[in-house]
């Protein structure tokens, strides 16, 4: 990929180019602050030498996709300002790079752009917001946050650098192993039978009402840790957050109902926390730059959505797979005679995990009639 050609009249007008997604107007020039350009060339590593312009004829791109780059990473548009380093010259020719070499599609390049734009801001704002804002209260008075702050990042920027990239590469060593070993053929690639749960907050809507920003702030991370931790520890993968909803999943059924259960158990212990309802559903699953689409996650989350206070509903699919794998019985019936017909025999009778009682059939917006059962966990 070159430049665009210029024309005998000379160089074209050059468009628009990204800028940093936190710049609060979007229309204005870069800060000129003196503190503020420190801590920009200190987690930089580079002073600004470029135009837009300048940087995509540098990395031998187009203007055009040098801005598609840029604004798939979640950049904002700052004109012809030279705010621009050697490390963004760098990431433009690289992701150039591969295209040209035939290893990534230009869609897939941009896709790749944007999963990791919204990835690490993300993860960015929450430092900032959480993380310094908590340690850089100024120690004197007359000190500036922006004084205090200088030093703390100059020492954190290489251990969070290098903790950053270590994550990455666990998270990517786990995600490629599931695929592959799963996947028998190109499709189960992208569209994979997956168990999907979602577990909300009853009544959320009205707390936002009674509580003060501070506390609902409170209320929401302790919520979303401990989902967190509870779907790691148990197998699963947590998707996203919502604020008063966490999205997971699991590569199987039992996994996913036992996550589901220590939410309850562990949430409906704690004073602090609202009722907790939780959906899940068995079945195809669409993944796309790390979140899941498809009829599977509707139903799971409109299972969440007629659930009981405190309980777990789950659709017949998943039910289903419960009842194949061993882990919870068709009905208590069936289980007491398998029992009986055990203990004639000699043997152990099979020990279930799980409890699976059908509730009335009922129609769902947007996806006909189900048939949802209640998912407990059976006494021993």
């Amino acid at each position: 990929m070159t430049v665009d050609d210029e024309s005998e009249g000379g160089a074209p007008e050059p468009p628009t180019y990204p800028t940093p997604h936190h710049e609060v107007d979007h229309t204005a020039e870069p800060s000129d602050d003196p503190l503020a350009i420190r801590l920009e060339q200190l987690i930089l590593g580079a002073d600004r030498r470029y135009t837009p312009f300048q940087a995509a004829r540098t990395a031998g791109v187009s203007m055009e996709l040098a801005s598609r780059f840029w604004r798939a990473m979640g950049f904002a548009d700052i004109g012809q300002a030279k705010a621009l380093t050697e490390a963004d010259v760098l990431a433009l020719r690289r992701l150039a790079g591969l295209v040209e070499a035939g290893l990534l599609s230009e869609p897939m390049a941009v896709q790749v752009a944007r999963s990791t734009g919204q990835t690490t801001a993300r993860l960015a704002e929450w430092q900032i917001d959480s993380f310094l804002e908590g340690l850089t209260e100024p120690p004197e008075p007359g000190m500036t946050r922006t004084e205090v702050t200088y030093p703390l990042v100059e020492l954190l920027l290489p251990e969070l650098e290098e903790f950053l990239i270590y994550v990455w590469r666990r998270q990517l060593a786990a995600a490629t192993g599931r695929v592959l070993v799963q996947a028998a053929d190109d499709e189960e690639m992208v569209d994979r039978r997956l168990a999907v749960g979602f577990a909300d907050l009853v009544g959320f809507t009205r707390l936002t009402r009674r509580l003060e920003e501070e506390e609902l702030g409170e209320l929401v991370e302790a919520f979303e840790t401990t989902c967190a931790d509870l779907v790691a520890a148990h197998g699963g993968r947590l998707i996203k957050t919502l604020g008063d909803e966490v999205l997971y999943a699991a590569d199987d059924a039992g996994t996913a109902a036992e996550i589901a259960l220590r939410l309850i158990e562990t949430l409906s212990h704690d004073e602090t926390m609202p009722a907790l309802r939780v959906g899940i559903a068995f079945g195809t699953v669409t993944t796309r730059m790390g979140d899941v689409f498809g009829t599977t996650v509707n139903l799971a989350s409109r299972l969440t959505s007629i659930a009981p206070k405190d309980a777990v509903l789950v659709d017949g699919a998943l039910a289903e797979e419960l009842s194949r794998t061993g882990e919870a019985p068709v009905s208590e019936a069936e289980a007491a005679e398998a029992a009986v017909r055990a203990e004639k025999e000699g043997r152990q009778s099979a020990t279930y995990r799980f409890a699976l009682q059908p509730m009335w059939q009922r129609p769902v917006r947007g996806l006909g009639v189900v048939e949802p059962w209640l998912l407990t966990r059976r006494p021993t």
